[in-house]
């Protein structure tokens, strides 16, 4: 550690970047429209029964050839809800298989559903074999019908079950309201195509009422909805704009539900180093995404540079997220980017995001502001501009034996400003933790005193973004991990 001051870090350029992409997928998910067509299906296997069924709801019509079809298979003509089941009681010909748009052979023998495969891709039709996937073109997976919204899970037969379980957690987190709002939006597409010609007016359109589902999934839409939809997206300003938004510490499951309504309609994302790159899996398909990086002590882009690319971004329409680890208004220079936005003009809001400080205080169960050691919490940076201990720091707020604080990008300046606090009046015991990769599967912490900390941070070795925490609301009696006498690696 040194309380050297910093050489002005080397600046570098925005650079857009992109998506890792997909990861290797077992089986393409496709669906296929079967309403109105023809399907075969031949034999009377165990699971032929379902596999009718689920075919007439998609609206096929389905010819069932079976010479000595089930009592189940028999009943299927009476139970369908739409299209329709033909019955032949006999072995299917290579005729029969002509014109069928999908084609499944549900045989007991190997060599007979062979022979059917054969002749079906031969007819030209998609083909499928009941429990024999290695003659399969294309297999069924677990159905979560909310018609005309459905979706489809699979396995790959690897894990049927596991497949029923997670189709049954769909299932129950899914409302069945959402049936009738889709189905409103098939009914209003056209409409709304042909009264928003440019895409932003269009998917604004579409997010409002997204939202409005959301918020009342049990009630059908109406003709009142879509007059109140369609003014309020004629009436929203018109142009790009700015959310400055938080990601949280490193976790991707503590984005806040804004948060993610944020990412999801952003045309561009300017993102930092510390965001961790999963939270970028959330951003919508089509969306830029643009590396502006700022890390401790590092190569770094310079912010004028970041302001003029949102502003400019901004001007051409551009829905523009800024993307900020943790909180942004917890030192991450939200108020010179808000300044910038509005100088020219640009509308500006902030997305709160949870904080380093809650995430670290979360993580390792401990209370930042327990009645019984904590009457303040403070907030302090570890570092000026110069990345030096700041001259102007409030010593004896920080000896306060009643207040806890929180100091962000610490790692350069520890030694020093514990040292420091201490010879202001900080008692050399206090409890001190240092927490590494907040919320990160690689978090990991260290707990000392204000007077041996920053010996233990030197001996440990630990790398990453860090932030320390002092105060007495972090005493052994009250930690949720116990301190041992060596240097504590703590993996949460």
């Amino acid at each position: 550690m040194t309380d050297t001051p910093s050489l002005l870090r080397a600046a570098r350029a925005p650079r857009e970047t992109q998506s890792a992409g997909l990861e290797p997928l077992a089986v393409l998910p496709v669906f296929v429209p079967l309403r109105g067509k023809r399907v075969v299906l031949a034999g009377s296997s165990g699971g032929a029964p379902w596999k009718v069924k689920v075919l007439a709801a998609a609206g096929a019509h389905v010819d069932v050839y079976a010479p000595q079809p089930s009592d189940e298979l028999r009943a299927v003509p009476d139970e369908i809800v739409d299209g329709s089941v033909a019955l032949h009681e006999r072995a299917w010909t290579p005729d029969d298989l002509w014109g069928a748009a999908f084609c499944i052979g549900a045989m007991e023998d190997e060599a007979d559903c062979v022979a059917f495969v054969v002749a079906a891709r031969g007819a030209g039709a998609i083909v499928n074999a009941v429990d024999r996937p290695h003659l399969c073109d294309v297999k069924f997976g677990a159905i979560v019908n909310r018609s005309p919204l459905v979706v489809g899970i699979s396995t790959e037969g690897a894990a049927p079950v596991f497949g029923q379980t997670v189709r049954a957690w769909i299932e129950a987190m899914l409302p069945r309201g959402f049936s009738r709002w889709v189905g409103a939006a098939r009914d209003w597409r056209d409409g709304v195509t042909a009264r928003f010609h440019g895409f932003s007016e269009r998917r604004s359109f579409w997010e409002r009422f997204t939202d409005r589902a959301f918020a009342e999934p049990d009630r059908a839409p109406t003709q009142q909805d879509l007059a109140e939809l369609l003014g309020e997206t004629e009436a929203a300003p018109k142009g790009g704009a700015v959310s400055l938004v938080g990601a949280g510490p490193g976790d991707a499951e503590l984005l806040t539900l804004k948060a993610l309504r944020a990412l999801r309609n952003a045309d561009v994302i300017l993102y930092d180093d510390l965001v961790a790159p999963e939270i970028l899996d959330y951003a919508r398909r089509e969306a830029r995404t643009m590396l502006v990086g700022k890390t401790g002590h590092g190569p770094s882009c310079r912010q004028d540079d970041i302001n003029a690319l949102m502003v400019q971004l901004a001007r051409t329409g551009k829905q523009v997220v800024r993307l900020k680890s943790g909180d942004p208004l917890v030192f991450g220079r939200a108020g010179e980017e808000i300044d910038a936005c509005r100088a020219a003009g640009i509308p500006v809001t902030v997305v709160p995001g949870i904080s380093a400080a809650q995430g670290a205080a979360a993580a390792l169960g401990l209370s930042l502001t327990h009645r019984d050691a904590a009457r303040r919490l403070q907030f302090v940076t570890g570092h000026d501009r110069r990345g030096a201990l700041p001259d102007d720091l409030n010593w004896g707020a920080l000896a306060d034996p009643s207040v806890t604080t929180v100091v962000y990008m610490p790692k350069r300046t520890l030694r020093a400003l514990l040292a420091r606090a201490v010879d202001e009046g900080l008692a050399p015991a206090t409890p001190a933790l240092l927490v590494f990769n907040v919320s990160r599967p690689n978090q990991a912490s260290l707990r000392g005193t204000a007077a041996d900390l920053a010996d233990r941070v030197e001996a440990a070795g630990l790398d990453g973004p860090a932030l320390l925490m002092v105060g007495e609301a972090f005493s052994e009696t009250r930690a949720a991990v116990a301190p041992e006498t060596v240097p504590e690696r703590l993996a949460i």
